[in-house]
């Protein structure tokens, strides 16, 4: 298995698309996220920087898709995901237990 690499402008371009689909502007992104500005989307969009990993799991939650639904690799087979299955539960774990601590 090579290692994986993530696309930051394919995935900007995947959470502009999925963003258009659900019928979403920006600016309900953004107020969704808690954001003072639209400027961290947009960036998104660009590719110019990719979501932290617990705004990866909100924006997850807000488009009904999965993380590697919306993270899009380098040289990804279709239909296959690039993210490792232990990577995914790592990640969901890490963010389950932030959001206990924060409860």
């Amino acid at each position: 298995m090579d290692y994986p690499i993530i696309d930051a402008v394919a995935t900007g371009a995947r959470i502009r698309e999925l963003r258009i689909q659900h019928h979403l502007k920006v600016s309900d992104i953004s107020r969704y996220m808690g954001f003072e500005s639209e400027q961290a989307i947009y960036k998104w969009q660009r590719g110019d920087a990719l979501p932290t990993v617990d705004n990866l799991y909100a924006l997850s939650k807000l488009l009904g898709t999965p993380m590697d639904d919306i993270l899009c690799g380098v040289d990804m087979g279709e239909g296959e995901s690039f993210l490792p299955d232990f990577l995914l539960a790592f990640l969901n774990h890490k963010f389950n237990d932030i959001l206990e601590i924060a409860r």
